[in-house]
């Protein structure tokens, strides 16, 4: 199912919900409730905005993790392209063997780690290790020739960029492990929406249907947020995952 068709079952599922309980308590209850309306409002503004600035902090939290996601995976893309181009003035056996390292490496985190990043978080990354493992050992090794500096300048050059796709691998695999969001931040995100529904069903009005529409909006805002935080909380799968 499209991300944009299950968001808009649960937002929309969550206002019409809200909608109907607010018609629900017009029903059977007493229009007393009308005399809650300003100490009700002056703990919604307290509650719903402590709640409102908890969404904003985490989705926020979890779209610079995406971004960062992104850019680590692109730095370690371009870091092995520029190892694999350094190469080329490597002498025989290190210059194909070098580049048969990085294309393997390549198709090792293509085929079989981006699939266990999306599904799980989980990678068996022993294999990837092995391979950047190999090609270091194998520039480390290359004798270059006498009086070529620019041979030599990109032996250099190669371990240099090697180095720097370490650390960009090592930033996605700890990406795609994080958990997201916590379960003790899920519990506030959640007991948090429900205080806030519940303040504004302790308001009265003489009339049904603008009450239940407020109550739609607001449940159909905040369950908006709280999908957009649930698609957010794997850099590599959801509605924003990492390609």
């Amino acid at each position: 199912m499209s991300i944009y068709v299950s968001g808009l079952i649960w937002v929309v599922g969550a206002a019409v919900v809200a909608g109907l309980i607010a018609v629900l308590i017009h029903r059977v209850s007493s229009d007393n409730r009308a005399t809650n309306n300003d100490v009700a409002g002056q703990v919604f503004t307290i509650v719903a905005g402590l709640h409102a600035v908890l969404l904003a902090f985490v989705l926020i939290s979890l779209f610079d993790a995406v971004s960062a996601a992104r850019t680590d995976s692109t730095n370690e893309a371009n870091n092995i392209v520029a190892v694999s181009w350094a190469a080329d003035s490597l002498p025989e056996p290190a210059h194909t063997k070098v580049k048969q390292l990085a294309g393997t490496y390549t198709n090792t985190v293509v085929s079989k780690e981006w699939p266990q990043m999306a599904d799980s978080g989980r990678v068996e990354a022993a294999e990837g290790w092995h391979l950047l493992d190999q090609m270091r050992d194998t520039i480390s090794s290359t004798q270059t020739e006498q009086d070529n500096d620019w041979q030599a300048s990109q032996k250099q050059n190669a371990s240099d960029q090697l180095w720097q796709a370490y650390q960009a691998r090592q930033a996605r695999l700890d990406a795609a492990a994080s958990n997201g969001v916590s379960t003790v931040v899920w519990f506030a995100l959640i007991l948090g929406t429900v205080m806030s529904m519940a303040l504004i069903y302790l308001h009265g009005g003489p009339r049904m249907v603008p009450h239940a529409l407020i109550s739609g909006t607001l449940a159909a805002a905040i369950t908006l947020l709280l999908f957009a935080i649930y698609q957010l909380q794997n850099p590599f799968s959801g509605g924003a995952a990492v390609g």
